[in-house]
């Protein structure tokens, strides 16, 4: 059976995201504050949508963009976008869990 090898090269915008949910690998590093993830999160996935934003004005525009990157850059915004709400979802629905439970 044939091994799939990453694509190399390939920058998809979301280093800053999956960056998130390796917390400190080294010795002494201090512990993922869940706040700063969720802003820092946020915060990437709010500067996916204006890069996509920006390249559709530019397209518009006449400006030389290519389609295809146009196209790839809205789908890696909407991607993040849905990842973002799949995550809030699942932290609402935990604490509506957590008010349900007997004290």
């Amino acid at each position: 059976m044939s091994v799939i090898n990453p694509i190399s090269g390939a920058n998809l915008g979301l280093s800053s995201v999956s960056n998130l949910a390796q917390p400190g690998k080294a010795e002494g590093s201090k512990p993922l504050d869940p706040g700063k993830a969720a802003g820092s999160f946020i915060d990437a996935v709010n500067d996916l949508q204006e890069q996509a934003g920006a390249m559709q004005k530019s397209l518009y525009s006449d400006n030389p963009v290519e389609l295809h990157r146009v196209m790839i850059a809205a789908e890696e915004a909407g991607t993040a976008m849905d990842l973002l709400l799949e995550v809030r979802n699942k932290l609402v629905e935990a604490y509506q869990e957590l008010l349900r439970m007997p004290v």
